[in-house]
């Protein structure tokens, strides 16, 4: 018990750094970038780099039953009712700032380079410290409040960052989208935390899931607050109906892409979920809804997916497919399943933006994978590199999305047979639309102008190698799951098995599992060939514009006119409503009224002007009068 004891307190100080370090790179980049330039590049990453050091030496010196507090300082208190500023370090926090400070790190050596001409360098990396800080805070904090902030900060640096190139007004327009949305969300998650104070009395983790055992299943309270929960993880982690603000995203430079979609904001719904699993498992009504909306969500994007022509919105629409199996893995139950998909997803879908962003790069800019292909040759790294991702993202043996996906499906197979036939489905649509960029974009022979083929070249050393290192761990990354056929130890399960316990009660059979992976490695297969085979061999391109597209294939491009959807009920009518009130209440109420004032004070000016004569025998008379008034006042009174 000592031992646990002085070996927490040696923990304490490399977990402080951690948040720490972030904050305060952001601070230098902030006031000194101008004078430090592209040096502000390195000192960011170095602000990012070790963190990742100290979540490393915490993860190697604590097991699976580590669970303690870092207290910072108190922070609210009243009464009974305190909430102190401090963090939590158990399996699931660290296993997620390894996750955020190592694809972070690489993020930012790959900005270094992929940023290298821009004029808001400094600036650039100074939002990125800031985002990771936050991040890290939302995973840190041991109680709602703490991670609230770190919401809350995500969000502000997302809108920083998707409209970084603020000159440009689509861009902006993308990123208040983003806020306002979230904002949507967030206003779940805040009514969310006061149904908990009522019911709890505190906001800190432990109290709340302590006490949560009193409350029966299926209580009326319990299942409002997790379905308010629910909502702010909808608008975080891009699930229907507050998805559309996601593939808009892509408006941000690629890293912020693959920041975003990667490691950090889009997966904090996923982690709220995970960390208040004590609170959904008492609610069956809302994790049914989860499920739901995480089988649509899934099905309905990836549809998207497959008419989409800019490489990133088909990565953005891919990223809401895969969250909604996430979220697919938790309302089932399988909680520890969902986060190994956050875990592997991370490795292929940085790789997959990031590849994406030296394609970008070696285009000058273009994007539409229409006028791409043959990059294979001028582009070996990023060719390589990008087909292990898409490999992994379809299920391909044995790589990373190979395990964690299909331990998604075998768990919703117990569940329900409908939503694993989905599922599967989806699963089938990624690897096309996955194999149909792919192709399009490094196979065949160049579709681009002239110019650009002459400035074809592979990106630099701090783009590649980060390429390379995220190809190896979306290689190797599935290893940490290995499922029970294989006879092995399914390593992730077994670290976080204290923290989150598993609630699928019942296993597949081996029979099943051999068949479900068998089958879908034979599908994906046969995807690679008939994709190949209309793109490359046949030549087959995807249409020049919509009015050449059947009715069915303008209404996927067009995404299913959702934000038309949006724009007429919900967007229009407050702008109209705004302008009503410009008139009504701006123009002719408060206006009016000042305007009244102001016109009173200049009329009182104007005739208190006229005694102001400058005489100074008047001035004398005045002040006689005013005295024999006065006098006479006072006598009468």
């Amino acid at each position: 018990m000592t031992e646990n004891i002085l070996n927490e307190m040696n923990l304490i100080k490399p977990a402080m750094l951690i948040p720490l370090l972030p904050l305060l790179g952001f601070f230098i980049t902030s006031l000194f970038g101008k004078q430090l330039k592209h040096a502000s590049g390195w000192i960011a990453s170095l602000a990012i780099l070790v963190p990742f050091i100290c979540s490393a030496y915490i993860f190697m010196n604590t097991d699976a039953a580590t669970s303690f507090e870092v207290p910072i300082f108190d922070w609210i208190a009243f009464g009974k009712f305190s909430i102190p500023f401090a963090f939590l370090i158990d399996p699931l926090s660290i296993l997620m700032l390894l996750v955020v400070t190592g694809i972070g790190f690489l993020i930012h050596i790959y900005s270094i380079g992929y940023m290298h001409h821009d004029e808001g360098f400094s600036r650039f990396f100074s939002y990125l410290n800031l985002f990771v800080f936050f991040m890290l805070l939302l995973v840190m904090g041991n109680n709602y409040l703490v991670m609230f902030i770190g919401w809350e900060g995500v969000g502000l640096c997302s809108y920083l960052l998707i409209g970084f190139w603020f000159k440009n007004q689509s861009y902006n327009d993308a990123a208040k989208k983003a806020f306002i949305m979230n904002r949507i969300g967030d206003l779940g998650f805040l009514l969310g935390m006061f149904f908990l104070m009522m019911m709890f009395g505190s906001l800190e983790y432990k109290t709340i899931f302590s006490k949560a055992s009193e409350i029966p299943v299926g209580a009326g309270l319990i299942v409002i607050t997790t379905l308010l929960l629910f909502v702010g993880a909808m608008g975080k982690s891009a699930q229907i109906p507050l998805y559309t603000w996601l593939p808009d995203a892509m408006a941000g430079p690629t890293p912020v892409s693959a920041l975003i979609h990667a490691a950090t904001m889009v997966t904090a719904g996923i982690y709220l979920i995970t960390r208040s699993h004590v609170l959904f498992a008492l609610a069956p009504f809302t994790s049914d809804i989860i499920l739901i909306v995480g089988v649509a969500t899934a099905l309905f994007a990836s549809i998207i997916g497959l008419k989409q022509n800019d490489i990133k919105k088909v990565l953005a629409y891919s990223t809401v497919s895969q969250l909604g199996f996430m979220f697919a893995a938790l309302g089932v139950g399988a909680y520890k399943t969902a986060m190994f998909h956050v875990l592997t997803h991370a490795f292929f879908k940085a790789l997959l933006f990031l590849g994406s962003g030296s394609v970008i790069h070696a285009m000058g800019g273009e994007q539409d994978i229409r006028k791409m292909g043959g990059l294979r040759k001028a582009l070996p790294i990023t060719n390589f590199t990008f087909l292990i991702g898409t490999l992994a993202i379809s299920g391909v043996p044995l790589f990373a999305g190979f395990f964690s996906k299909d331990e998604i499906l075998a768990n919703v197979f117990v569940h329900s047979n409908l939503f694993f036939a989905v599922l599967v489905l989806t699963s089938i649509i990624t690897s096309i639309y996955m194999f149909r960029v792919y192709f399009l974009t490094f196979s065949g022979e160049f579709r681009g102008t002239d110019e650009q083929k002459h400035h074809l070249h592979e990106s630099p050393a701090t783009i590649t190698i980060p390429l390379i290192i995220l190809a190896v761990l979306s290689t190797v990354g599935g290893f940490l799951g290995l499922p029970s056929v294989f006879h092995a130890t399914h390593k992730l399960n077994a670290y976080l098995g204290n923290v989150v316990p598993s609630l699928s009660e019942h296993e597949v059979s081996h029979n099943f599992e051999y068949i479900l992976m068998g089958s879908l490695t034979a599908i994906v297969f046969i995807i690679i060939f008939a994709v190949f085979n209309y793109f490359i061999s046949k030549k087959n391109m995807p249409e020049a514009n919509e009015e050449v597209m059947n009715p069915v294939g303008r209404f996927i491009y067009n995404k299913y006119y959702v934000d038309e959807f949006y724009n007429a009920v919900f967007v229009r009518p407050v702008m109209l409503l705004s302008d009503i009130f410009l008139v009504l209440i701006d123009k002719l109420i408060i206006d009016l009224f000042v305007n009244a004032l102001a016109w009173l004070a200049i009329s009182l000016g104007k005739g208190a002007r006229l005694i102001q004569t400058g005489n100074t025998g008047f001035y004398v008379f005045a002040m006689v009068i005013s005295m024999i008034v006065l006098l006479a006042l006072q006598f009468i009174i």
